[in-house]
């Protein structure tokens, strides 16, 4: 399981609670998240897919793997399934379908935004408390409940000698991507693919209107946007969660292992 952007891997547990069956989950940090090491040299996005291939080579060398993955894991887990398509046997993404397609005009004012960001690198404010941490989490999902932002604070962030918190995670994971995102090369990879795909979407979710550039209520747009991305696998479905925000798998963590145990026909 392969948790999405300023997350961290025990944000599955309550999904991992949720499922009927028994299973050997892994469900890492990825680099400079939680409690793994920050990186020196900062972060590039392919080498989320050089990590995912470590840990499949250590975990199942020998047999194709099933993957779900959250917002920026999912995305990962979709790319890795059309980069090497015989080690993926399943791809289950939580609301991530990519991100909005960009034009190469943009190339220039993203490079100059990283470079202007480097001289004034990102930090982290920290919080008088681990209890502030968990009221930050309820502020961002009103759908978490306490017991759950109690969990995940303590997973977040880690109390200080003060009695202070601070964030695990590496500030630098803020800076702007220098590099232009190209629909037509990510469409290419996804058509690679041969396992089958399960997109998980949610109800209350930003994330389609986010990619198809729609603020209104209007639909054409987001539906004609999601099947262009769907139509470049070969076997995608979809499915939307009710009463969940981007975060399903903390709203509706029952029906989310649902889905997912009845992709895998078991």
């Amino acid at each position: 399981m392969l948790h999405g952007w300023m997350d961290v891997g025990a944000s599955f547990q309550f999904l991992v609670d949720a499922l009927v069956n028994e299973w050997f989950v892994i469900a890492p940090d990825w680099r400079g998240f939680g409690r793994s090491e920050w990186c020196p040299d900062g972060y590039w996005f392919f080498d989320y897919l050089a990590d995912l291939e470590a840990l499949l080579d250590h975990y199942s060398p020998g047999e194709p793997a099933r993957v779900v993955g959250h917002s920026l894991g999912g995305n990962v887990a979709c790319l890795f399934a059309g980069i090497r398509p015989a080690r993926i046997s399943h791809a289950i993404s939580l609301d991530g379908f990519g991100i909005p397609a960009e034009r190469p005009e943009v190339a220039p004012d993203k490079i100059a935004k990283w470079l202007d960001a480097l001289s004034d690198p990102p930090s982290f404010a920290p919080y008088p408390n681990i209890a502030a941490v968990a009221d930050r989490l309820q502020k961002n999902n009103p759908r978490l409940p306490r017991d759950k932002a109690d969990f995940l604070a303590t997973r977040w962030a880690e109390v200080l000698p003060d009695g202070s918190a601070r964030l695990t995670s590496d500030p630098r994971h803020k800076l702007p991507f220098p590099h232009v995102y190209r629909m037509e090369e990510v469409l290419a990879i996804w058509r690679r693919a041969t396992s089958p795909v399960l997109w998980i979407g949610a109800q209350d979710s930003f994330v389609l209107k986010w990619l198809a550039g729609v603020r209104d209520e209007s639909k054409s747009d987001v539906e004609a946007e999601l099947k262009r991305r769907m139509a470049a696998f070969s076997n995608c479905r979809l499915l939307t969660i009710a009463d969940a925000g981007h975060m399903l798998h903390h709203d509706q963590p029952v029906a989310v292992a649902s889905a997912i145990e009845a992709f895998l026909g078991v």
